[in-house]
């Protein structure tokens, strides 16, 4: 499975050929589709990466004392 960079640069590569106004309109929306299908998958990939980061921003001190500060990342 490739890597969160590489997902998010082949959907730039679809965007760049989206704009590419000499492919034919059957191939654009097929490129629309995956890249469509891409972004979603990336976005909740990156979600997840936001989810993580607050809980380990949120953690308690070392020695347990005192609440953690949540607020929304």
């Amino acid at each position: 499975m490739e890597g969160f960079e590489e997902r998010l640069k082949k959907l730039e590569e679809l965007a760049e050929q989206i704009r590419n106004r000499e492919i034919p309109l059957e191939q654009a929306m097929a490129l629309y589709e995956e890249g469509s299908q891409l972004a979603k998958g990336l976005e909740t990939e990156l979600r997840g990466f936001e989810q993580r980061i607050e809980i380990l921003a949120n953690e308690l001190p070392p020695n347990g004392e005192g609440e953690p500060d949540l607020q929304p990342f």
